[in-house]
């Protein structure tokens, strides 16, 4: 009897043992609005500095961790830091510790947000020093130095100051005349609107007029009568809006404006339109920034004196037949204040340059046929740059010491993708970083050894280990030039059978600053990709020609032909599929969003008879509806290149739509406006072919929260009933 109870207890712990190691996937699980998602990432742990400290910061407790040993130390609690603050009802109830930031390195001072507000404890003393109950969570900026925040309330810019004096800067501010915001539509590295000085005392913001720019006619649809919602979008070729840059003194309560050219539609006068990448000098008089004139093909470094905002000098210039996209501001070096840092592709690749402040350039540090990525900050102790870089491939990023002299030496020891967060003396640095089998690593690396040394914080295992998972693989083709190498990723089902032929879906992104491919988990595989691979299913994933960290030349080949150039790279990709004897070539579908929305469809009715069915997500169909600053760097203006636009636009293509086609789009879509999508329905109607459609009310470019499961559902069940 108990010889078979046993023989059933083990065959039962066989079964599910099998079971586990069998699960498959659902999007609850896959997709990041799904119920199961954060469930299936790998453990993570958030780490900051405090000085040269290494400092873990969790929902309950914060530790110091040893940066030679890994040895943790309790530094406080939430209650700790809640009963601290019981003093004072307005700073009660800190819900956790995981936005933890410690902005002064030689003092104990932590700073933690509440419902209320912004408060800096004293952990040593056990009190609130100081707290930050007046400002505003939008546009919101602290300086550690002044403790003064500039936020944005009801469309006027203010500064709370250190004592919690509140001062209003604007008067005019409106959805017309917008202050302290990122401008020029999020382009140029731009995503905030205000800049302290070093000292905290002088704040640089951006004003924006776009009282002339055209709206959009959007609508909320979900009041008891749909309500008119216009956003304000310059179109290529249209009028767009003009900025300039203010600077408030807190000492005076005084706002300058800096005398920059002042713009015209259509040109510029000066030679400046778009003004980007602000930076102060270290002594906190100078204000340096990037100008761009509106055909984008002129770039200026200029200074200002941010006491009487008089332009000073025109310190570089850099010119193209193309374009030039400036995306970094300048960086001093922290130990010469007469030296700084500029990053330009001017030699083809992005790298960096050593300039005084007199606009010589004195050496170029990097160079090569590769590109530096990030600039992480600064080595106090060696006076060195630390950078990130795909030096040794293009498919990996790699951490870097630069000196000024220019030798380069690694940081780390593994290849993958890796993001560094320096210490703020640059001794020591936090590399978070995968490979294509290792989900997740943090490791602590000094910066001043000789050779790579590093401590180990973080190895997480695989959360999809009890899961059939797919067969991911990476591998090379040529482009349709013959000579240029372009990436490629293939997901396999998990009982992939060489001996069968599957349908094959290829994913495509395919424009400029993205790419798809590069040495992360699973060869930064998508997770919609497993799902489908899950279903029986090869996706191919290729980054043709124009896609990004290839340096100019690859990125700009596609100049005033937007698409041409990608799609004939992807049917080189297509090429090799079909010489592949486990795809079938009569069931090919093709698939993205945005920019690779224009290329399914661009695909679709340029290849007609290659592809059966396409699923297109936010399509750009004709550039002349695109934004301006966008629009205009990659194809000029519908005036200028009407030949481009002409050729590029998908309007005249509806009638050679064969296969099934479904296009989805955001119903309130204010990066590719609906307008794209409905005028191609139009011109589907009048040449008589039958495309698909569906709208998400309410949802812009992106489906948010868990309509994106809904979304990618449609987008699987379209493939399941006309592919396979």
């Amino acid at each position: 009897m108990m010889t078979r109870i046993k023989t059933v207890l083990l065959l039962l712990f066989v079964a599910l043992t099998m079971t586990a190691q069998n699960k498959l996937f659902t999007l609850e699980d896959l997709n990041f609005g799904g119920t199961n998602y954060h469930a299936m990432q790998p453990k993570n742990i958030w780490l900051t500095w405090w000085g040269d400290q290494l400092v873990q910061t969790d929902v309950e407790e914060c530790y110091t961790i040893d940066v030679k040993t890994g040895k943790k130390k309790r530094l406080f609690t939430l209650d700790d830091i809640n009963r601290w603050a019981e003093s004072d009802d307005s700073v009660r109830y800190v819900r956790h510790l995981m936005n933890a930031t410690f902005p002064y390195a030689d003092k104990p001072l932590v700073m933690v947000g509440n419902r209320k507000a912004v408060i800096l404890v004293d952990f040593k003393d056990k009190r609130v020093v100081w707290q930050d109950s007046i400002s505003q969570p939008e546009a919101n900026d602290w300086n550690s130095v002044s403790k003064a925040t500039a936020y944005v309330k009801d469309h006027q810019l203010y500064v709370c100051d250190g004592e919690g004096h509140e001062h209003q800067l604007t008067t005019d501010g409106s959805r017309e005349i917008v202050y302290g915001q990122a401008v020029h539509r999020n382009e140029w590295g731009i995503n905030k609107g205000t800049f302290w000085s070093p000292d905290g005392q002088r704040l640089a913001f951006y004003r924006m007029d776009q009282s002339m720019v055209t709206d959009y006619p959007q609508v909320d649809i979900f009041p008891r009568a749909a309500a008119y919602e216009p956003d304000k979008y310059p179109m290529a070729g249209m009028t767009s809006h003009e900025v300039t840059v203010g600077v408030y003194d807190l000492k005076t309560d005084k706002t300058v404006y800096l005398k920059t050219p002042l713009p015209q539609q259509g040109g510029t006068r000066g030679g400046a339109c778009y003004f980007t990448n602000i930076s102060w000098s270290p002594d906190a008089k100078t204000i340096y920034m990037l100008e761009l004139n509106r055909a984008q093909n002129d770039c200026r470094l200029v200074s200002y004196d941010a006491t009487t905002g008089s332009r000073m000098a025109e310190l570089d210039r850099e010119t193209s037949d193309k374009y030039v996209e400036p995306l970094h501001p300048i960086q001093f070096l922290p130990w010469d204040d007469t030296l700084f840092i500029m990053q330009s592709q001017r030699d083809g690749y992005n790298h960096l340059y050593l300039f005084n402040i007199k606009g010589e350039c004195l050496k170029q540090l990097t160079s090569g046929p590769w590109v530096v990525l990030d600039v992480l900050g600064f080595n106090l102790k060696q006076k060195s740059v630390i950078i990130k870089a795909n030096k040794e491939h293009p498919l990996h990023q790699r951490l870097y010491s630069v000196s000024m002299t220019g030798n380069i030496k690694q940081l780390e020891m593994v290849d993958g993708v890796h993001n560094g967060e320096l210490s703020p003396s640059g001794n020591y640095l936090i590399d978070r970083f995968s490979t294509p089998t290792r989900p997740r690593v943090i490791d602590i690396v000094d910066v001043n050894a000789k050779t790579p040394r590093h401590t180990n914080i973080l190895e997480a295992e695989d959360p999809w280990k009890d899961y059939e998972q797919p067969i991911f693989e990476c591998g090379t083709i040529k482009a349709a030039d013959g000579t240029t190498d372009l990436y490629y990723r293939m997901v396999k089902p998990y009982n992939f059978n060489p001996e069968k032929k599957y349908p094959t879906v290829v994913y495509v992104y395919g424009g400029p600053h993205a790419h798809n491919i590069q040495a992360s988990w699973h060869w930064a595989s998508r997770s919609w990709e497993t799902y489908m691979a899950q279903k029986g299913y090869i996706v191919f994933i290729l980054d043709n020609r124009g896609s990004e960290n290839r340096g100019r030349e690859f990125e700009q080949v596609t100049w005033h032909q937007l698409g041409q150039v990608e799609m004939q790279d992807q049917m080189e990709g297509v090429k090799y599929l079909k010489s592949l004897p486990y795809v079938d070539a009569d069931r090919l579908g093709v698939h993205g969003w945005s920019y690779g929305g224009y290329m399914t469809i661009s695909l679709m009715t340029n290849y007609p008879d290659v592809f059966k069915v396409g699923v297109a997500g936010g399509p750009v169909i004709d550039w002349k509806w695109y934004e301006v600053m966008y629009g205009e760097r990659y194809m000029g203006t519908p005036q200028s290149n009407p030949e481009g636009y002409e050729k590029c636009s998908l309007l005249s293509k509806a009638g050679n739509l064969k296969g099934k086609l479904q296009i989805i789009t955001g119903y309130n879509d204010n990066t590719v406006v609906p307008q794209h999508c409905l005028s191609f329905l139009d011109a589907c109607i009048k040449a008589g072919t039958q495309p698909d459609f569906f709208a998400y009310p309410g949802e812009e470019h992106n489906m948010r929260g868990h309509a994106s499961v809904h979304l990618h559902e449609r987008i699987t069940q379209y493939f399941e009933d006309f592919l396979k």
